[in-house]
């Protein structure tokens, strides 16, 4: 019974290192290519991946932003991609869990009208307080550009009361 649960214990621990050196490698080339400059599009004002359950970018969806639009990359053997002129994006939303705020990630909710995406999350990228103030400042200045202003709805029970021509 010794021997089992010493076997036990050499496999917990072997699998711990493993898992931080995994994390090491992992947080040195995210450093080496933003160090590089290398992007996947050039004229990126941003980029992410999707992280997984530890805040690692271990999966295959990726996230970029450029003045225009919004990219969204998913897989390896059958992929996607989607994009969303920025000017469609009608509202912009951060959740942060508490093991999110741990490891210093965040979700963001788009909603948009564009006709394949419409409503979308940013799930799990790092230092989600800036990119969604970075996402919304560019909308904002795409909506201005092409002149898109949205109309709130602006009917209150007095407006609904009154019919058009006057009468109640």
């Amino acid at each position: 019974m010794g021997n089992i649960l010493m076997i036990v214990l050499l496999i917990i621990a072997a699998l711990l290192v493993l898992l931080i050196m995994m994390m090491v490698v992992t947080k040195m080339v995210e450093n080496g290519r933003q160090a590089s400059g290398k992007k996947w599009r050039p004229n990126d004002l941003w980029e992410d991946r999707k992280r997984n359950w530890l805040g690692l970018p271990w999966t295959f969806t990726r996230y970029s932003l450029d003045p225009e639009r919004f990219y969204l990359d998913k897989g390896i053997l059958t992929s996607t991609s989607d994009e969303v002129r920025l000017y469609r994006v009608t509202d912009i939303s951060l959740k942060r869990t508490l093991w999110q705020k741990i490891i210093g990630t965040g979700t963001i909710h788009v909603s948009s009208s564009d006709k394949s995406l419409h409503n979308f999350s940013i799930v799990n990228v790092k230092r989600p307080d800036e990119v969604r103030e970075l996402l919304s400042n560019h909308v904002e200045k795409q909506r201005e550009a092409k002149r898109v202003y949205a109309r709130e709805n602006m009917v209150t029970d007095m407006d609904v009361e009154e019919d058009f021509d006057g009468a109640n």
